[in-house]
């Protein structure tokens, strides 16, 4: 019997040029048997490249001890949630298989599937093609990966790395995995001319030709060897196409049937499609084109399937989808595949069946807690809607409005209604009416359409004070109250009082919940910490009853306040619970809010590298629609700029701009002079300081926000401006500052772990030995332009002996690299693989492996090969012409 990390070339039938990618598997497994604690191994490539294959021979090389369990996802256009977990949870039976056929949520499945791994250890779990997984699915990897120390098991995750971009989900998981679990990170590349020459030896074929038309592709050159030497195809599309040509016209028609179904074409589903005629499946299973799996085919690439599914007339694929649809839905083991019903109706054209299907698929997905899958099979529905009644296609908005809130279509669903609205008001139904009305609100306020959200709410409150006292009227109230504080936040807490005693009448405990914080909201905006209690009741009341969507608001306005008296401990203790609590309940765009929450923690700590990493992910989607990512990557960003004395932070300040006057809120439009106000005073221009909070601050005391009264107040009195203090309740630190005790500001702000902001209140100070205390610490913390004004200040204090900073050919660094990615930079620009670049500098490769990560994020490219020109054009290395 084979042992773990044998030789692979002991194992017949091996692969060319995949020793030591089998080696890193064998080897990572070998860990797990020793240690029994779980590790993650990525097995990555572009399409065709052999992922599959390596796996298969991984598995064949495994003693009889392990038990492997193997799940594979499928390119539905909306997949089916959890679908690549369902057949490893029936192996392990139990509880992982009650929980993955239930409508569990992926805490609960990771726990399931974990306890079922340690049952049965030792153990592989193999998951292909994560790059169609679904958003449950992909949640259950994250949990699992955090938790898989505690099984000895090795979990393989393969997929496409040539598709993901910047934003994709799984793009996001791997680079949250935790990096002591990652085991093995195997990246399979393209054959060289050698192995080609090999493979091509028996055919009269020109091996370099070959390979430069396939770079080397496994796939591509065993589809074009495959094709019988005839001709080198053009494309693998060509290749497939002359291969499938020799078979016979009825083994051409079952190939049909099964490349419409993106998945397992199942026995009984093929014999319904095809008429009960089989005959061809041993023709097509020899040719190499189909191979079995379980108690159906699949094709052997899925390149394949997809060039024959193109290949099919409009007419051919409609017939075949309705034929699907016919047989799924007529058997009891396909009719509760709901995602998969909905994918053939719709590929059918069958408005009827997308109407009864993808509703309910939608329903279904929310319950396993993946609401992008649930506002697209909604939206799916609404593109066949046009025959409906009003009424009907009204209700179908009302509820993709609901999973869009949770999920990512938020301006699709606030647009769409607009139409409900309108079939309401005809029908006088005043209820929907009025609580369609502040749905469209909340959608907008999300989305940084402010003036509109004020206006639906104002209309929704007065539109559903004509009905009885209810829920809806309540929800309307609290809603309200919390966008009156843009005007006048005395009123808004009264208001939100007003709200609380609503729904105490009404006996709604998640309107009273919400009224509360929001209640709690307007009191810390008005300098009242006390406040903070209310959220705090806001937030235990959400999680025990579990209102989710008003936990994860309520984790976002409780770090938002507390961030506001610089009480940044317990804001970044607050983010870490609300990521994960977002996480494990599905509220992606909460996460992200409570990841930039995160990211100006970590810049007010002054841990500078890590809030730009924050930045940069938070700017990884351009188009993201949530204000507060939109706003806190720019806002972070520009400050660690700013503060360093890095190049590039206005542009970053000017963008932040626009996007907060589009929004009209005072907080953001606050927020983002605040950071200007500060990038103006260290660059030594007061004047751009009043420019930008002469109104603002008028404004802000109008309404009575003390807290960001106070901010302003503290740059401006910087900057020479302010003369009196503010005549409204104030932050402590603030109180201190206005007040001339920068000592005691600093005291409270670096007992809290604000350096940086203690270190400028002490600048403020007229003693030389506080100053210069001042002048060390950013000097430490690398703040250059802070620290010169520091040195500034001892001079006029008539100190000398004054440390210098930091010399004139200091190169500057706009990406936010550390010191070490500064090393390992120019060696990856110079072409070096990771195993030269750890040998060069006498580290790890497998450390290696997580800077250039982080290099290629910061630079914002994806290829190793584009890291040259992007270090070059930022200054971080010359360029080949210079």
């Amino acid at each position: 019997m084979r042992t773990v990390g044998s030789p692979v070339a002991e194992v017949p039938g091996g692969l060319l040029e995949r020793a030591a990618e089998l080696s890193k598997l064998h080897g990572c497994l070998s860990g797990v048997a020793e240690t029994a604690q779980g590790r993650v191994a990525l097995v990555y490539g572009e399409a065709g490249i052999g992922k599959t294959a390596l796996l298969r021979q991984f598995r064949a090389a495994l003693p009889r001890r392990f038990t492997v369990l193997w799940g594979v996802c499928d390119p539905l256009f909306t997949p089916r949630p959890l679908g690549p977990l369902l057949a490893p949870a029936d192996e392990l039976g139990g509880e992982a298989a009650a929980v993955v056929a239930g409508e569990a949520r992926p805490y609960e499945v990771a726990g399931a599937v974990l306890a079922g791994l340690r049952g049965c250890a030792p153990s592989v779990l193999v998951l292909e093609d994560l790059q169609w997984g679904d958003e449950a699915t992909l949640d259950v990897v994250r949990l699992l990966a955090r938790r898989l120390e505690s099984a000895p098991a090795l979990v393989v995750l393969s997929f496409r790395d040539d598709c993901l971009h910047r934003t994709h989900p799984l793009g996001v998981v791997v680079g949250e995995l935790p990096r002591d679990v990652v085991g093995a990170r195997v990246e399979l590349g393209g054959l060289s001319r050698a192995a080609v020459r090999e493979l091509a030896n028996a055919a009269a074929i020109d091996a370099v030709d070959l390979h430069a038309r396939t770079a080397g592709n496994p796939f591509f050159v065993t589809e074009v060897l495959a094709a019988g030497g005839e001709a080198v195809p053009a494309t693998v599309r060509e290749a497939v196409l002359a291969r499938i040509a020799r078979l016979s016209a009825p083994a051409r028609d079952l190939l049909d049937a099964v490349a419409v179904v993106p998945q397992r074409g199942e026995v009984w589903l093929l014999e319904s499609m095809t008429g009960g005629d089989l005959v061809a499946l041993d023709e097509c299973l020899s040719s190499g084109v189909l191979r079995g799996e379980a108690d159906g085919v699949v094709f052997r690439h899925e390149l394949a399937r997809e060039t024959v599914e193109g290949s099919l007339s409009p007419a051919r694929a409609v017939a075949l989808h309705r034929a699907a649809l016919a047989a799924l839905a007529e058997n009891p083991l396909g009719s509760g595949n709901l995602a998969r019903l909905a994918h053939h109706a719709e590929a059918a054209s069958d408005a009827a069946a997308v109407l009864r299907y993808a509703p309910a698929a939608g329903e279904q997905a929310a319950a396993f807690g993946a609401p992008r899958e649930a506002e697209r099979q909604y939206m799916r529905a609404l593109r066949f809607a046009g025959h409906l009644t009003p009424e009907e296609r009204a209700q179908l908005q009302e509820r993709f409005s609901e999973h869009a809130y949770i999920g990512t279509q938020r301006a699709e669903a606030a647009d769409g209604l607009t139409e409900a609205i309108a079939t309401y008001r005809r029908a006088g139904d005043l209820l929907r009416e009025g609580d369609a009305l502040r749905r469209r609100a909340q959608l907008l306020s999300c989305i940084g359409r402010s003036p509109e959200a004020r206006a639906d709410v104002v209309e929704a409150v007065r539109v559903l004070e004509r009905m009885p006292p209810g829920r809806e009227l309540a929800t309307a109230r609290e809603f309200y109250a919390a966008g009156r504080g843009e005007e006048d936040l005395a009123d808004a807490a009264q208001l939100a009082r007003q709200a609380v005693s609503v729904a105490e009448q009404v006996g709604d405990m998640e309107v009273m919940a919400s009224s509360i914080g929001t209640l709690g909201h307007m009191r810390m905006l008005l300098g009242d910490e006390g406040g903070a209690a209310d959220l705090q009741r806001n937030l235990e009341i959400s999680i025990e009853q579990g209102f989710t969507i008003d936990a994860g608001s309520t984790f976002i306005g409780l770090g938002q306040c507390l961030g506001l008296f610089a009480r940044w401990p317990e804001v970044a203790k607050l983010a870490d619970a609300g990521i994960e609590y977002s996480r494990e309940h599905g509220l992606d765009a909460w996460l992200r809010c409570l990841t930039a929450a995160r990211g100006l923690a970590d810049l007010e700590f002054g841990r500078w590298g890590a809030a730009t990493d924050t930045a940069n992910e938070l700017l990884a989607n351009p188009d993201d629609p949530i204000i507060e990512v939109r706003l806190g990557g720019r806002i972070i960003l520009a400050l660690v700029r700013a503060r360093r004395g890095d190049p590039g932070c206005w542009p970053l300040l000017d963008e932040a701009r626009q996007i907060a006057a589009e929004n009209e809120a005072i907080s953001e439009k606050t927020q983002v002079a605040i950071a200007r106000a500060e990038a103006a005073w260290l660059e030594g221009r007061p004047d751009v300081i009043a420019s930008e909070t002469d109104e603002l601050y008028r404004t802000l005391l109008r309404i009575g926000h003390a807290a960001l009264a106070g901010e302003i107040a503290v740059w401006r009195r910087r900057a020479g401006i302010l003369a009196e203090a503010p005549a409204t309740s104030l932050p402590e630190h603030h109180h201190l500052l206005l007040a001339g005790d920068g000592v005691g500001a600093a005291r409270i702000l670096c007992e809290r772990g604000c350096r940086y902001a203690g270190a400028l209140a002490l600048i403020d100070t007229d003693d030389p030995t506080a100053v210069r205390e001042a002048h060390e610490a950013l000097r430490a913390l690398g703040a250059a332009p802070a620290a010169a004004r520091a040195a500034r200040r001892l001079r006029e204090l008539g100190e000398r002996a004054i440390p210098r900073g930091p010399r004139q050919r200091t190169r500057s660094n706009a990406a936010g690299l550390t010191a070490r990615e500064l090393e390992v930079l120019p060696l990856l620009a110079e072409g070096l693989r990771n195993a030269e670049i750890a040998e060069r500098l006498i580290v790890s490769p497998k450390t290696i492996d997580h800077h250039v990560s982080a290099i290629l994020r910061k630079l914002d490219v994806r290829t190793r090969a584009q890291v040259g020109a992007a270090a070059a054009r930022l200054e971080l290395i010359k360029s080949d012409a210079g």
